[in-house]
């Protein structure tokens, strides 16, 4: 489905997500109508799906992390797609992930400090419905925090 140009082009634009066509064409040695049509085309087909601004939290006040490993009380038929929908909607939650096993999703929550998360979980998390048993895992170190596809 790709070939190598389509390959380059993908490796230029993970590197530097701005770079305009003109520039990205000039890296990949390409016209910039060719190298725009190629970037339409991945585009169509579901492989870049979109560009986006990376914002690092902490810089704006937020110094704490925490996973939150939730199981759901699956009793309920509608207990997945509402805790889902409910969860969603608080701002503080960066990111909901769902499992099979004994873990049903994860929510990882931003906070500007303890007190604040304590006002988070209180008022927002333990108020999602359906929610069974929560694990708080509190974040330490991101080792490792890359999407950069090897293409």
């Amino acid at each position: 489905m790709l070939d190598d140009t389509d390959r380059r082009i993908l490796r230029h634009l993970q590197a530097e997500p701005g770079l305009s066509n003109a520039e990205l064409a000039e890296r990949c040695g390409l016209a910039p109508a060719s190298c725009w049509r190629r970037v339409e085309k991945t585009q169509a087909a579901g492989i870049i799906l979109g560009q986006e601004a990376v914002i690092d939290w902490q810089r704006l006040g937020y110094s704490v992390e925490v996973s939150l490993r939730i199981t759901l009380d699956k009793t309920q038929p509608r207990a997945f797609d509402e805790f889902i929908a409910a969860a969603r909607e608080v701002p503080e939650v960066l990111e909901v992930q769902t499992f099979l096993g004994r873990v049903d999703t994860r929510l990882s929550v931003i906070a500007r400090d303890m007190g604040h998360y304590q006002q988070i979980y209180r008022s927002r998390i333990l108020t999602l419905p359906h929610i069974a048993d929560i694990e708080a895992l509190m974040h330490v170190a991101r080792i490792k925090s890359d999407e950069v596809l090897p293409v």
